[in-house]
């Protein structure tokens, strides 16, 4: 237990909720402040509800779902043992601090994907891995499981769901640049500029905070010291920390050079500093979640079937999608130089993962971090990546919320809707009741 509170002022958690409302209508949020818990860390400390009664309230958790295209080499991506022996491989390689914070699952299968009906492997794989539905020819066949999820835990928050992404590919169909999906062909679209994103959980978007010579910190100083004056050192120390974090993100966001925000056209599409980019976008998500401005999000690292060069790793003489397959474009397939570009790249997809899953962890709430009160799901819309394989998934789940079982690898019989439902229902509590291809809990996921 990280805090145990004895003596000491509350703030309610209304104010946590209220943030730093400026005028015009900016909001900064406040983090969770250890005056706003119970004695032990456990939950919200009571507050007097409409009916009189004083009662605490549960932390939270929060879902984020996480995509990367194109596929895995699966000799360098799925452990070859299972349970809390299993060895990190290549691509797993970067999640080593977060080893006890992880499940990596192997084996169910995308059956959606395998049903008859239009599209190529890419079109059947997306929609079959975010609804579990066919593809359409126009988008996915129903709403995807973060949207799901959103609707029945997101109505409270200030966003019910936020959808984040980083490569500008233009190249595809909705299906290939989107992952969430309210219904059937409705495509929510991720957010890939973090000038537009901070302004969106920050400031005014006609105000353009980011453009202007001020920091949006500048209007909440009297308001935030004010605020401490009331508050135990550890939280005037948060606080500060907080706002610090905010400013080194704008000034991240302002430094970046013009032409990240130019789409560029698909032959000539490559990853501009992605890596700085991806960074930001975990960072301003890492905010939101922090802020409890939304409880559920999608984040797309990379599109699916994915033509993104990738010169910060060396690989610029083909495209992402062209190492899959043998087309004579680059050595890939299965051959020994496509797989282990393809293993580079998809450890660098990883590396991303774990910078989200540190931020969280480094957050304090309550009696633990903010990832203890995460679930986040790692997924790819194939297993190998050449055939365009759909069964047998490499898949991860991260966090402790709930009762989510961590640091090991299990191989699974069953499909990816087991999995959603199961984690839905037994740990973010959603009450679904069932998604398509849903057959069982995979009671394996949970302590």
């Amino acid at each position: 237990m990280s805090h145990v509170i004895t003596k000491r002022a509350t703030v309610s958690r209304r104010k946590l909720l209220k943030g730093f409302t400026l005028t015009g209508g900016a909001w900064i949020g406040l983090p969770p402040l250890v005056s706003m818990f119970n004695s032990t860390g456990t939950a919200y400390a009571a507050e007097r509800a409409a009916t009189g009664k004083v009662a605490e309230a549960p932390i939270e958790n929060r879902f984020v779902l996480w995509f990367n295209g194109n596929g895995i080499p699966e000799r360098y991506w799925i452990p070859a043992e299972t349970g809390s022996g299993f060895r990190l491989t290549p691509c797993l390689a970067p999640l080593a601090p977060f080893r006890d914070d992880i499940h990596v699952i192997s084996g169910l299968d995308n059956y959606a994907a395998g049903l008859p009906g239009p599209g190529n492997g890419h079109h059947n794989s997306m929609s079959g891995l975010m609804t579990c539905t066919p593809f359409t020819s126009r988008g996915a066949g129903g709403a995807s499981i973060d949207q799901v999820i959103a609707r029945k835990i997101g109505g409270e928050s200030r966003f019910r769901s936020l959808q984040l992404g980083v490569a500008q590919e233009s190249f595809g169909e909705s299906i290939q640049r989107n992952m969430s999906w309210t219904a059937m062909d409705r495509a929510l679209p991720p957010e890939m500029l973090p000038d537009r994103l901070f302004d969106r959980l920050f400031g005014r978007r006609e105000e353009g905070w980011i453009n202007r010579k001020r920091s949006i910190l500048d209007v909440v100083l009297e308001d935030a010291a004010a605020l401490k004056k009331n508050l135990p050192k550890d939280d005037q120390a948060r606080v500060e920390e907080h706002l610090a974090s905010v400013r080194d993100v704008e000034r991240s966001i302002t430094s970046l050079p013009p032409e990240y925000r130019r789409i560029d056209p698909p032959e000539y599409e490559d990853m501009k500093d992605w890596p700085r980019i991806a960074k930001l976008q975990s960072d301003l998500l890492a905010q939101a979640l922090i802020t409890r401005q939304t409880r559920v999000a999608s984040y797309m690292l990379t599109k699916c079937q994915s033509i993104c060069r990738f010169p910060w790793l060396g690989y610029t003489a083909a495209r992402h999608h062209d190492y899959t397959h043998a087309d004579g474009r680059a050595p890939g397939a299965d051959g020994e130089a496509g797989q282990r570009i393809l293993r580079d790249i998809c450890k660098w997809h990883c590396e991303e993962f774990a910078y989200l899953l540190g931020r969280l962890k480094s957050t304090p709430e309550g009696d633990g971090t903010l990832l203890d009160h995460c679930c986040l799901v790692y997924v790819h819309e194939h297993a190998e990546a050449n055939p365009h394989k759909n069964n047998g998934l490499g898949l991860i789940v991260a966090g402790h919320a709930g009762r989510l079982a961590t640091g090991m690898h299990t191989e699974y019989t069953g499909t990816v809707g087991d999995l959603y439902v199961t984690l839905a229902d037994e740990v973010m509590h959603a009450g679904i009741g069932t998604f398509p291809t849903y057959n069982r809990n995979l009671t394996e996921v949970l302590t």
